[in-house]
């Protein structure tokens, strides 16, 4: 790439992931903003919806024409809801980074019964890369069109992966927690001050969209189950397996991501605490004649969203990996 700005636009800012993307965009070495959209607040200036965002950006709506100018462009719409507009941009010749799940199922007849829409361009699922930057880069460098992971999925796939690939893992249960933020910016009740805090749920047991994207992902049904903590941000995934050789998975587990900034094996536990305002992943295992446990951490709004999403444009565009992506957590 020359030294010039890469174009982009993030359509769909008015949710947390969307507007984490404007964030961190806004402070990227190598990538400008030329829209930023929101049908509920067009015509505003950003800053005045989110405070301590730029002032010089307004909300335009999605069909912006400055959209199709763009290198590339950031698709933050709820699921089923983006679908079509990915589709015109790839038609128009701009690379797109989806964030929802509309294009990360292999199987379409799985996420047709999982999101219970009809798909609308299939076509464009068959180029689609499924966007796991530390396992599909070369991919993802020539990629079109990016399906960003979910953040469950992401906190489950980075350390179960290496372990799957090489039959190193059965019996799979995850027991998954999440801050409130990955509930998405609505109006609801359930997701209230007074109903959040001090307090501690399970939700979509047996029926959480995220259950069928990571068995697809990882070859193998798992039994999973969400929760909802009484914080912002981050995710704890308590893992569980059976292994055939605790050797080969330890030492699968402490050298897959060596060469990965942005995945960490610990080998004390990992908190929450480590990981919130980053990108990171950190994961540690226990081993117990044959049963394991693994705990795994990541920022969902980050690594698990917008984050990650940003590391996919990085590789897209042969910038440093790490470019304009937080490492360390504050104190």
């Amino acid at each position: 790439m020359t030294n010039s700005k890469i174009k982009t636009a993030v359509i769909g800012a008015n949710g947390y992931a969307g507007m984490e993307i404007v964030r961190l965009i806004s402070s990227h070495p190598h990538a400008r903003l030329i829209a930023v959209t929101s049908r509920a607040n067009e015509g505003k200036r950003v800053c005045d919806v989110f405070h301590g965002t730029p002032c010089e950006l307004t909300f335009t709506h999605p069909h912006d024409p400055a959209i199709k100018g763009c290198d590339v462009v950031f698709v933050a719409l709820p699921q089923t809801a983006g679908a079509s507009i990915v589709g015109e941009l790839i038609d128009s010749g701009v690379r797109a980074i989806d964030i929802s799940a509309d294009y990360r199922f292999d199987d379409l007849t799985l996420y047709e019964k999982v999101y219970g829409a009809k798909h609308p361009r299939p076509d464009l699922n068959d180029i689609s890369v499924y966007g796991l930057c530390e396992h599909n880069r070369d991919e993802i460098k020539h990629a079109k069109l990016v399906a960003n992971p979910g953040c469950y999925v992401t906190s489950a796939l980075l350390p179960l992966l290496p372990l799957c690939k090489h039959g190193l893992a059965t019996d799979i249960i995850i027991d998954a927690k999440s801050g409130t933020s990955g509930a998405g910016r609505k109006s609801d009740e359930a997701y209230s001050f007074c109903a959040i805090d001090e307090n501690f749920k399970a939700y979509g047991v047996f029926t959480h969209r995220h259950a069928p994207e990571i068995s697809e992902k990882l070859g193998t049904e798992v039994l999973f189950t969400p929760h909802l903590l009484p914080i912002k941000r981050g995710i704890l995934s308590t893992i569980y397996f059976k292994t055939k050789d605790e050797g080969a998975a330890v030492e699968m587990l402490k050298n897959a991501y060596k060469d990965c900034p942005f995945v960490q094996y610990s080998d004390t536990l990992p908190e929450i605490s480590a990981v919130a305002h980053t990108n990171r992943c950190m994961f540690s295992a226990r081993f117990d004649k044959g049963r394991c446990i693994i705990v795994s951490v990541i920022d969902n709004l980050l690594k698990g969203a917008a984050g990650q999403a940003v590391q996919n444009m990085n590789i897209m565009f042969g910038f440093d990996e790490t470019a304009g992506l937080p490492l360390y957590a504050p104190i």
